[in-house]
């Protein structure tokens, strides 16, 4: 099959590129916009407690701001001293000020007294929330810029000085910030692949063609995403977007090298750069559209999560992979049979076989000892998971971004004097087959004072019917902290239920409860997802291998890998910075980036391997020549997507590095443990018995003797 492939389109070059541009225009032309959320509320599924308040809500309290975020201007004294009460009347003026300026979008200005002896007030304001609405959103961060003009201009000649905080204000303070910072990564990402190819070929045509390729896919990927997604009504994380293009550079960029080594390799023994792509298009296509293979069905199997975030994510990176797949094994081998050696000029390497060097001293090594090696790659492995059992989950998206803005101070002074929860309250419904009574309501309430990590308990909003009452709590703790959310998963909800009214219904809503509820439907994600992944990617193994011994323990591997890879994250982000979490989604996307590409690797390294035995070799000379052949393309691969992902660090945004690091930790472990010691290791220790019930290490032919070959003779000099 593959060599049909490669024959037809190294032999129709032009042809396969312009039918190639021809799709790309058509499907940019014709797809609809890509259409995508950022409410992690709504990718929860209705049957949580948490949605089914919010819907309670909108049924009963129709006339309520629903998408309205509050707006705080946080005043202080200069001085650091308490507020005095001539201080409070000009607090009450601000607010009235605020008021009578007519702010678009700004809704229902209120000041709140401060406690005598505080030494912070506050002025609350309601702006637009609907991320769905573009033009409110626009109207919204106007809102808070004319705020804090506004703030500045009325406590002018005061001892008090104003920082306005909020949801909109961190995402004003931080836009700015996000774009230099997505610019600086996209630059980052291509300077350091055209660096490492650079270095790798030594010719600027071979470092550029992954940028240039890779370019078309995502316009053309992206155009696939947004036609599928809009027949199958699928929905997208717009916070997922950078890691489409960061996975794109990767990726591709890896199937591309894949190619790139095995045509130098074919150059170097003589064949014509025709021939040599067909060849290479034969030997290595198998091992790309497997590897592709095994990605695309990783990422498929996210359809099955409940949090329709990560369903909507899998198809997506899905769809990029699929076409980089088709171009990895059309379009570049088309482009690369045209221009021929002349893709590693001005370069003369590809002419000559390199002395023997690092590789084959580490193949030597593995050849000789492979129970040493898989041991020590074994511990290795093993001691980074145990650090796993650590994880602790995080929601709070504020502390993740830079702390160095106006909103994130104001935070920081909002919190030291008033309850944590107060700027995002725990909603508490009330639901009765009547209308409720105000003493009821009244006796409950001061129940739900009492209750377990309550600070505040605002009076209750009974509904037109009477029948529905909603109480704001604000909780001691920060909202989105782990301690908040399992509070309000378990004892919370526990105790509003067991002292709820007789004959009443009792929900519990806000976004504390929908961090809660995202918290159980994560956890059942990954116990489903997890195991459905790994069965198919053993399937796929097992088709590709025609054996059942060699997935079982490449499946091991990569799992020991999503182990490893989470546990260094832990000791790094938790144990050594002392983070109270690391982000939430971390263990699904460390799952779809470990577990799903590492497999590429383990495929590369495992494909060769088995060409080494139909090659003839005994199972360590071939473990030794697997890994001198395919232990720098593996490398090669593995340094560039490691680092794509690594450049993710430089960003200020917490979340964004703990996921850079991660993945690029996961990759390397991938590379230079799993698939250059362990995996060549455990396959030389058990021989011809990896490969049961099959006969796919069947030799083809056997090497001539007496040093006629001369990869056995470089193996042989190097001190086998």
């Amino acid at each position: 099959m593959f060599a049909r492939l490669g024959r037809g389109v190294v032999r129709h070059p032009l042809i396969t590129i312009g039918l190639w541009l021809l799709a790309a225009v058509a499907l940019v032309a014709l797809a609809p916009e890509l259409k995508t959320k950022s409410d992690q509320a709504e990718f929860l599924p209705d049957k949580y407690e948490a949605v089914q308040a919010a819907k309670l809500s909108e049924r009963e309290f129709p006339s309520a701001d629903k998408e309205t975020s509050p707006a705080m201007v946080v005043i202080k004294r200069t001085d650091g001293g308490a507020l005095q009460p001539a201080d409070g009347q000009k607090i009450q003026q601000l607010a009235q000020a605020l008021q009578a300026k007519q702010i678009p979008g700004v809704k229902g200005v209120q000041a709140m007294p401060p406690q005598p002896g505080a030494k912070v007030g506050l002025v609350v304001a309601g702006l637009p929330s609907d991320f769905r609405d573009a033009k409110a959103m626009e109207q919204a961060k106007k809102a808070v810029k004319t705020m804090r003009t506004e703030s500045t201009a009325q406590l002018r000649g005061s001892p008090l000085a104003a920082k306005v905080g909020g949801d909109m204000a961190s995402n004003v303070d931080n836009e700015e910030s996000d774009k230099k910072t997505m610019a600086m990564i996209g630059i980052a990402t291509i300077v350091l692949i055209v660096v490492l190819l650079g270095i790798i070929f030594r010719a600027p045509l071979a470092a550029l063609l992954p940028i240039l390729v890779v370019s078309l896919v995502s316009m053309v990927s992206g155009a696939v995403t947004a036609i599928i997604g809009n027949a199958f009504g699928l929905s997208f994380d717009e916070s997922f977007n950078e890691i489409i293009v960061v996975v794109l550079y990767g990726i591709g960029t890896d199937y591309i090298l894949f190619l790139l080594f095995r045509y130098r390799e074919r150059l170097r023994m003589g064949e014509d750069k025709k021939t040599a792509m067909i060849t290479s298009v034969e030997r290595v296509g198998e091992a790309i559209a497997s590897a592709a293979g095994a990605v695309i069905v990783a990422f498929l199997v996210l359809l099955l999560a409940a949090f329709k975030a990560f369903g909507g994510l899998g198809p997506q990176l899905a769809i990029a992979v699929g076409v980089m797949l088709i171009t990895s094994l059309t379009l570049v081998p088309a482009l690369v049979s045209l221009l021929g050696p002349a893709i590693f000029w001005p370069s003369k390497a590809w002419k000559k076989e390199p002395k023997p060097g690092l590789w084959a001293k580490i193949g030597n090594g593995v050849g000789r000892r492979p129970a040493v090696a898989a041991l020590a790659s074994g511990v290795v492995l093993v001691g980074l998971a145990g650090a796993a059992l650590g994880f602790k989950a995080d929601y709070d998206f504020n502390a993740s971004a830079p702390q160095n803005t106006e909103a994130a101070q104001a935070m920081k002074d909002f919190r030291g004097s008033f309850p944590a929860g107060a700027l995002t309250p725990t909603e508490v419904y009330v639901k009765s087959g009547q209308p409720l009574d105000k003493g009821t309501l009244a006796s409950y309430g001061q129940k739900l004072q009492q209750a377990p990590g309550i600070g505040q308990v605002q009076p209750p909003q009974v509904s037109k019917s009477g029948t529905v009452a909603m109480y704001k709590v604000a909780l001691k703790e920060n909202p989105s902290s782990n301690e908040s959310i399992s509070l309000v998963k378990g004892p919370l909800r526990d105790y509003v239920k067991k002292e709820a009214p007789q004959g009443t219904q009792v929900l519990v809503g806000g976004m504390t409860a929908i961090w809660a509820d995202i918290n159980e439907v994560n956890n059942r994600d990954l116990s489903v997802i997890l195991p459905v992944a790994v069965a198919l990617i053993g399937l796929i193994l097992a088709l590709l291998l025609r054996a059942l011994v060699a997935p079982i323990y490449l499946v091991v591997a990569v799992l020991l890998g999503f182990a490893a890879t989470l546990g260094a994250t832990v000791l790094l982000f938790q144990g050594i910075e002392g983070r109270p979490g690391l982000m939430f989604q971390l263990p699904i996307i460390l799952y779809l980036f470990v577990l799903a590409i590492g497999t590429d690797y383990n495929i590369l390294m495992i494909a060769r391997l088995r060409e080494e035995a139909r090659e003839g070799h005994d199972p360590r000379r071939g473990a030794a020549l697997g890994i001198m052949h395919a232990g720098p393309t593996v490398a090669a691969a593995g340094v560039i997507l490691a680092g794509t992902f690594a450049v993710l660090v430089l960003s200020p945004q917490s979340m964004l590095a703990q996921m850079g690091f991660g993945v690029a930790i996961g990759i390397l472990l991938s590379t230079f443990v799993m698939s250059t010691f362990f995996v060549p290791a455990i396959t030389a220790l058990l021989g011809h018995k990896a490969w049961w019930p099959g006969h796919s290490d069947a030799p083809r032919q056997v090497p001539p003797q007496g040093g006629a070959d001369p990869v056995q003779d470089r193996f042989a000099k190097t001190g086998s």
